[in-house]
């Protein structure tokens, strides 16, 4: 189970980082079926497992977080294995019950901000975003939305797969290089979280010529995730991916860099929304 976290996060399969952090954290429970003869060799299996968990994807704080509050909630506390055990499955229990209560929270305190006749453009694919917009539309918000492809992984496909499905949203699509063109038709962009630390905000490649752009026409952005995505002391690792993904035969002489994530100034977005609240 903890293997094949490890190769689905790597592989980028599960494209929420929240979703991302719930899964590493309930994979974990793999080590509930293990054989251990003392406490000290369940808590070193415990930090090797939530390590390699962690480093599966260095860039996502989510995941950071989880992993770290897993060890700091169970490593030197249990006195038995078995109390180990019975401790592990809690923590499991109550660090995804945070996640995904933290999401939520995110999620609706960006559906305040939300109005009757706005029209939207989103990037790449979010579920706090999404469930954003859900919830807007739920309670009465009729919405157009539109959706950029994200290339080079077009996981915006997804997202407008998914608000296809949504009551009172108009979805439409455009490639990331008409950005422009929608922008002008918009009243918000709403984006996810991957990480913001440093002064920093990391998110999907394409975010920071979004922003740029956006600012420029006078278009406010919005990012809203979790809180456990800001973090201090957290050193980002971009990704870069197969090149395939960019061109599926190489030409001789071209060198293709695949990056996963844009680097852009905290201070260019207008508002961060958290569980925590709003942050102008």
């Amino acid at each position: 189970m903890i293997d094949e976290t490890v190769a689905e996060i790597r592989a980028m399969r599960t494209h929420s980082t929240s979703a991302v952090a719930v899964k590493a954290t309930e994979s974990l429970a793999e080590l509930l079926d293990r054989e251990y003869v003392t406490v000290d060799e369940f808590e070193r299996d415990l930090e090797h497992n939530a390590g390699v968990l962690r480093r599966s994807n260095p860039s996502h704080a989510a995941l950071h977080n989880a992993m770290r509050e897993v060890e700091r909630s169970i490593v030197g506390e249990p006195t038995t294995v078995e109390g180990a055990k019975q401790l592990l499955e809690d923590v499991i229990d109550r660090v995804v019950e945070d996640i995904e209560t933290s999401k939520a929270a995110a999620a609706a305190n960006a559906a305040e901000r939300i109005v009757d006749g706005d029209t939207l453009l989103v990037h790449d694919y979010s579920t706090t975003v999404l469930e954003s917009i859900e919830t807007a539309a739920r309670e009465g918000a009729h919405l157009t939305v539109y959706v950029t492809e994200a290339r080079p992984r077009t996981l915006g496909r997804k997202t407008a797969r998914a608000l296809a499905g949504m009551d009172r949203v108009d979805a439409h699509m455009v490639v990331d290089g008409a950005m422009g063109y929608a922008l002008r038709d918009c009243d918000r962009v709403l984006l996810g979280i991957t990480c913001i630390t440093g002064g920093t905000y990391y998110n999907r490649v394409g975010t920071f010529p979004l922003v740029v752009t956006a600012r420029e026409l006078g278009v406010p952005v919005t990012a809203v995730g979790s809180g456990a995505k800001t973090i201090e002391e957290f050193r980002f690792e971009n990704e870069f991916r197969d090149a395939v993904e960019v061109m599926r035969e190489p030409v001789e002489g071209v060198t293709i860099e695949n990056p996963s994530y844009d680097a852009t100034p905290v201070g260019m977005i207008d508002t961060v929304i958290t569980d925590d609240g709003v942050r102008e």
